[in-house]
């Protein structure tokens, strides 16, 4: 597997271990600081052009493991996705379901809907929500359509019954009653019964990876968004239970800190209102590198299986 890094922030520049962690075939990195400001939280069409073609100019070949940076960046994953040359299961492991319809068509809280109009997307899952992004998701926005036609899959590390204005029907990760999904938590099942029931709908010999390390509770790792109750090793086991039975043919991972400097009055206000005020300090720097050297360790140990 190769190694490839998307400058975006600078959130990785410093994390010199992810580089000889894991035997590589190849690491390269690709300068896009630049297009930072304008892709960060969302980005217009011209922009994502750019950094399709600049991804594009150095794209290794064979599986590649992108590092984004930032959460704020997680949608170019559907531009990494679209490269996918085969039928792929996108297994989407984030603290949001990043589903919502209203959002630009390019933004981090949106992109999962980008992915599922690819092609050779057969199907999303998306595990481990604990946001309030399940809270009345019909009303922000959510693409329960895609839901209810089981094109997108939803299995929650641990959430409240959701109320909805509509029927859902009853489908993976879920049942309706009383006007509630009631979700199937992966937290009250547990992993290894979870995956029991998730691999099997992996349509697909091959697999996407797209994680998000918001998902993880902050003992593990501090990100630009509110975090979820993941631990570590759960996300650990995921990746190598599905790993052992599927072939990896891409992943990226995000959700790096980097300080927020928005010169767009619409996407500091949205910042503002979306996401927590913090700062990190070097202690806090260093526990996302060493999730990070886990996390990568596991993803290439598993494309090799």
């Amino acid at each position: 597997m190769h190694l490839q890094i998307l400058d975006l922030d600078g959130a990785l520049a410093a994390q010199t271990t992810l580089r000889t962690i894991a035997p590589w075939q190849s690491v390269s990195t690709v300068d896009l600081r630049d297009l930072g400001p304008r892709l960060r939280l969302w980005s217009r069409d011209r922009t994502i052009r750019f950094a399709r073609e600049r991804i594009a100019a150095r794209a290794p070949d064979g599986p590649t493991l992108h590092l984004l940076g930032s959460g704020d960046f997680h949608h170019l994953a559907a531009v990494l996705i679209e490269r996918a040359r085969a039928p792929v299961t996108v297994v989407h492991i984030d603290n949001h379901p990043d589903w919502v319809r209203l959002a630009p068509r390019w933004h981090c809280g949106s992109w999962v809907n980008q992915a599922l109009r690819l092609p050779q997307v057969e199907r999303v899952i998306t595990l481990g929500v604990c946001s309030d992004d399940l809270v009345r998701p019909d009303l922000k926005g959510g693409n329960l359509p895609a839901l209810a036609s089981g094109k997108l899959v939803l299995f929650p590390w641990e959430h409240a019954p959701s109320r909805v204005w509509r029927r859902i029907p009853d489908g993976p990760g879920r049942r309706w009653e009383n006007g509630h999904i009631h979700w199937k938590n992966m937290a009250e099942s547990g992993v290894e019964n979870a995956l029991n029931a998730i691999i099997p709908l992996i349509c697909t010999d091959a697999v996407w990876f797209s994680i998000d390390k918001d998902v993880l509770d902050e003992r593990a790792a501090l990100t630009n968004w509110d975090q979820g109750r993941m631990p570590l090793p759960a996300l650990l086991d995921i990746v190598a239970a599905v790993g052992a039975r599927k072939r990896i043919v891409g992943a990226d991972v995000c959700g790096e800190y980097s300080p927020i400097a928005h010169t767009n009055w619409f996407k500091r206000w949205e910042a503002r209102a979306d996401q927590p005020q913090r700062e990190a300090d070097a202690a806090m720097l260093a526990r996302n590198e060493a999730t990070n050297r886990e996390l990568l360790m596991a993803i290439e140990m598993a494309a090799r299986c």
